[in-house]
């Protein structure tokens, strides 16, 4: 009976963070670790991988908490998240902020055992983690500042993996180049993609309620700018993963991430919302064939 009723209370938090959805921090952990596998030239140690992996997780079941509390009120009056555990009042908005912050604070810990330019790092990607779920509010593209969000563990890694002890800018300028800022870039063109499509699913409630998003703003011409972001992250990426010296395996995993770039636009193409949520839900397959081309090829050198 108590472990019942513990279940009963749990499950509006593990709503909360998305705990039955992986795909959202899978998102966010196959480019870091693309990354990662880079700057250690092959694996990067079970300490990297361990941190950055929960570290992941737990990000952005701490983004999801604070997006939920920023969104409270529009939530509501869109049918896919009426539900969602802050909206529906299952979680208040107290609690909410207090499980985002001490997962922040988690994952913070876990960043503190990497080095000093990393830890510098992490102030800047927490800002933009706050910043997004009001970006609707006043950006026309605000998925450009999640492709931010999402893309910041990939400085990250290259800070923990290369960095060394002083607390300053010009260290972290040491150990982050500029290709892998520019990795950073190409990420996110593939966030504005998957995001875009994710978009799409809502456009009727979002023009109703005069949210701002990245599909209202490219209008008809959705399809072909969600095809055309995928095209600029894959072509930036190829480059710059030759630039890193990756050869014929690596290629191999871009060009099964474009292959499902073309099915997802047999997916999007009509603009229906199962298509458009199937093809977001299904983008970290995306992300999993250009780190698997990535690790595999730095194995096998």
């Amino acid at each position: 009976m108590r472990s019942t009723r513990f279940a009963s209370r749990l499950a509006p938090y593990l709503n909360l963070i998305r705990w039955d959805r992986p795909a959202g921090w899978l998102l966010l952990l196959w480019p870091t670790l693309c990354a990662l596998w880079i700057a250690a030239d092959g694996f990067p140690g079970w300490h990297l991988l361990i941190v950055f992996t929960l570290g992941t997780v737990l990000m952005r079941s701490a983004g999801c908490c604070v997006n939920d509390v920023a969104d409270r009120d529009i939530d509501k009056h869109v049918k896919r998240t009426a539900n969602r555990p802050v909206t529906s009042g299952a979680v208040s908005v107290k609690a909410a902020l207090l499980l985002g912050a001490g997962l922040a604070l988690t994952a913070f810990a876990l960043v503190l055992t990497t080095n000093a330019p990393t830890i510098l790092l992490s102030f800047g990607a927490l800002l933009v983690a706050i910043l997004y779920p009001y970006a609707k509010r006043v950006f026309a593209m605000p998925q450009a500042v999640l492709g931010v969000a999402f893309s910041f563990g990939i400085p990250m890694a290259f800070s923990a993996a290369l960095g060394g002890t002083a607390w300053s800018f010009s260290a972290i300028n040491a150990a982050v180049p500029l290709s892998a800022w520019a990795l950073l870039l190409a990420n996110l063109f593939w966030v504005l993609a998957y995001d875009t499509e994710y978009a799409m699913v809502d456009r009727d409630d979002d023009i109703r309620l005069g949210i701002k998003t990245s599909a209202l703003t490219l209008g008809r011409f959705d399809v072909a700018a969600v095809m055309g972001f995928y095209a600029v992250y894959l072509l930036a990426w190829t480059a710059l993963g030759l630039r890193f010296g990756l050869g014929w395996v690596f290629l191999l995993g871009i060009a099964l991430a474009a292959a499902q770039v073309i099915w997802h636009f047999g997916l999007i193409r009509e603009r229906t919302r199962e298509g458009c949520f199937k093809a977001f839900r299904e983008n970290h397959w995306l992300g999993f064939a250009v780190f698997a081309g990535t690790a595999v090829d730095l194995a096998l050198r």
